[in-house]
């Protein structure tokens, strides 16, 4: 929204002087939210409200649900076609993920795995279990518990090579205040800008106004 305002600003600006106005903002991307463990597309309703007051529609919200039990794999390529029937309904070249926790494993996987990064104009990851977290090891009974945990062969693939390809803009946010994702650096994807929050815990993430104002930006630059 701040950025909006700055180019229409320069333009009234402009024209006062006899220059050219400056083109309107373009639209942003459609923004596909993508919960974690246990979580549901319900955890974002504070964030959609946030992003509504920056300048978003209902039409450019898409909250991705999936069974938080299964197999990454599984769900990232359940992204996938949740990915391409956005596109397909908005008429969009690209969207933007957003991502919390176990959400930072199926949206990775399905950008660097499956070739969604060419789908993708920005990926914003708030906590996200993106090296793994040793607190997966009290639900190992779930595949996505166990390919959650550092060292697992899913986190040893996704974390080879280049983590961040193809033109995609990365980015996370993280803080020492986390509790679940542990070591709390985990979350940090090499080659990503990685943002150390003040002391905001994990669920804390999903209504934080500064660290989604933050995001918010990101997506805009």
């Amino acid at each position: 929204m701040r950025r909006k305002l700055g180019l229409l600003l320069a333009s009234v600006a402009l024209a006062a002087f006899g220059f050219p106005a400056v083109a309107n903002a373009a639209e942003p991307n459609p923004v596909v939210f993508v919960h974690g463990y246990s979580g549901s597309a319900s955890n974002w309703t504070a964030a959609e409200a946030q992003f509504r007051l920056s300048g978003y529609s209902d039409s450019q919200l898409h909250s991705f649900e999936y069974d938080w039990s299964q197999s990454n794999e599984r769900s990232a390529a359940e992204l996938a076609g949740y990915v391409d029937n956005v596109l397909a309904e908005t008429g969009a070249d690209k969207v933007d993920i957003v991502n919390h926790s176990m959400g930072g494993l199926v949206s990775r996987w399905y950008m660097k795995e499956l070739g969604g990064h060419t789908d993708v104009g920005h990926w914003a990851s708030l906590a996200g279990a993106n090296q793994g977290t040793t607190s997966a090891s009290t639900c190992l009974q779930n595949a996505s518990c166990r390919e959650m945990t550092p060292g697992s062969d899913f986190e040893e693939q996704l974390n080879s090579g280049d983590r961040t390809p193809g033109d995609s803009e990365y980015a996370t946010w993280y803080s020492a205040c986390d509790g679940v994702i542990i070591p709390y650096t985990n979350t940090r994807v090499t080659g990503a800008d990685n943002n150390r929050t003040t002391c905001t815990t994990h669920i804390g993430f999903l209504s934080d106004t500064s660290t989604l104002g933050e995001v918010v930006d990101f997506l805009e630059a």
